[in-house]
């Protein structure tokens, strides 16, 4: 008989958190206007919210902070760093900023201009919004498999060659300044992209001399899909993947909130000395000195560790099967999820969830808002009031998946808890046919509108 499967790390601190009344929940979302970004932390029973700087980090993580030089120029932490992304990610340049976002405003800051045409595999939010920000177009060239939540496909992040090699003749060179793939896709449900699609792009960029960056939040668990899906990569370690995934790209940009596992911190790196001096220019007038960034010197110093630490197979297999625990209690009871099970998060289909409400009362938003009224439970709604107004019309983008992200932090909760989320989801689903209506807009912002959107009921 087999052993069962137990996580490789035991519990040093906890931190106590508080399970409210259902009466105390609707007046708390009341007050928010329904955005669950409004809520207080201690409103919130269960933060799914996202993956984003939520982990729990490890002693040697602690350790590292403790020993950071928070020197302005030429810290050792900076050095540290520097040589943790050459080893295990490959490239010679990079650039720390603060978070994700901030390295997509350096990058893009640097290379795109109004008019310019930006393919990818399903751009998120800060993605889009720093491309729109800038009068450029986002294209997605996803492959159609993504879009069917009941299909089980390896790699529902992959790219259509065929779409993307359309947009590349339609345009010319200059107009496209690079391909973006995000690994996993996080539009997509978490899902991830093979090596023989990473392969395939660079070759087809390579064609066209267009440079191919990766968004590479989730990169670690990316390689943890190709060595269980991928054949003739299960013998690889995770290191040796990442490497290899990281050899078809011009560069990255970098959350380092995810896979890494700290809570602040990102970067870009690349391969041209002559894109790096351009962007520094950028990093120092948003983020501060080359060597820092947006950074102090414990965080660089986490951050290393955390890179190294996640890329390890049983912090990733650890992580990745707590996802699936609660994916497939999810399954057995019916509730509709986009399959295969992705990385960092379940993903619950709402148009499957509940069909009876119009697409104009943000389906995926009003069963967000009833996870936590009846849980305490804070997910985030993927899809149209993050897909936001077409820049050009005003008018509301209406995304093919309509999702609600349940995002696991790493190494912060037990499978007890996905129990009880297993349990809300299905009380929820079970009464599903009682929802009559969904939500309205009172109040957005002009982008990234979700962030601060104002909603109210529709009675």
């Amino acid at each position: 008989m087999s052993l069962p499967y137990a996580e490789p790390y035991k519990i040093k601190m906890v931190e106590k958190i508080y399970r409210s009344t259902r009466a105390e929940r609707e007046k708390w979302i009341k007050k928010a206007y329904y955005n669950l970004f409004n809520l207080k932390s201690n409103q919130v029973y269960i933060d799914l919210l996202t993956d984003s700087g939520t982990g729990a980090m490890s002693d040697k993580q602690w350790s590292e902070m403790m020993i950071g030089d928070e020197s302005y120029a030429g810290a050792s932490s900076y050095y540290k760093m520097k040589n943790a992304i050459k080893d295990i990610l490959g490239f010679d340049y990079f650039l720390p900023t603060h978070q994700g976002r901030a390295a997509e405003n350096v990058l893009f800051s640097t290379i795109i201009k109004k008019g310019n045409i930006v393919p990818g595999n399903s751009h998120f939010d800060t993605t889009k919004g720093h491309i729109e920000f800038r009068k450029a177009k986002a294209i997605d060239c996803t492959i159609d498999e993504a879009f069917d939540t009941t299909k089980n496909h390896p790699f529902k992040g992959n790219l259509d060659l065929n779409k993307l090699e359309d947009v590349l003749k339609k345009y010319p060179r200059e107009k496209i300044p690079l391909i973006i793939v995000t690994i996993t896709n996080n539009s997509s449900g978490g899902q991830p992209v093979s090596m023989k699609n990473l392969r395939e792009v660079k070759l087809l960029a390579n064609k066209y001399a267009i440079p191919v960056f990766f968004d590479s939040a989730r990169f670690a668990e990316n390689a943890y899909f190709i060595k269980k899906r991928e054949k003739g990569y299960e013998n690889h370690t995770i290191k040796e993947i990442v490497k290899e995934m990281f050899s078809h790209a011009s560069g990255m940009t970098m959350s380092s909130k995810k896979d890494a596992i700290v809570n602040m911190g990102g970067f870009i790196a690349m391969r041209s000395e002559k894109l790096f001096k351009e962007a520094s220019v950028y990093n120092i007038m948003f983020e501060g000195y080359i060597t820092y960034g947006g950074m102090s010197g414990r965080d660089m110093n986490a951050l290393a560790q955390g890179l190294d630490e996640g890329t390890e197979f049983n912090v990733l297999e650890a992580r990745i099967k707590q996802v699936e625990y609660l994916g497939n209690k999810l399954i057995e009871a019916g509730v509709p999820i986009q399959r295969p099970i992705g990385g960092h998060a379940i993903f619950i289909d709402a148009k499957r969830f509940l069909p009876q409400i119009k697409k104009e009362e943000y389906i995926a938003q009003t069963v967000a808002v009833e996870l936590y009224i009846v849980g305490g439970i804070r997910g985030v709604e993927i899809g149209t009031i993050l897909a936001d107004r077409d820049p050009v019309s005003r008018k509301n983008r209406y995304p093919d998946l309509e999702l609600v992200r349940l995002a696991i932090p790493r190494r912060t909760y037990t499978n007890s808890h996905m129990d009880y989320v297993a349990a809300v989801c299905k009380k929820i689903f079970d009464t599903r046919n009682e929802a009559k209506h969904g939500l309205k807009i009172l109040e957005e912002a002009p982008i990234m509108r979700h962030f601060t959107v104002k909603l109210n009921k529709i009675k």
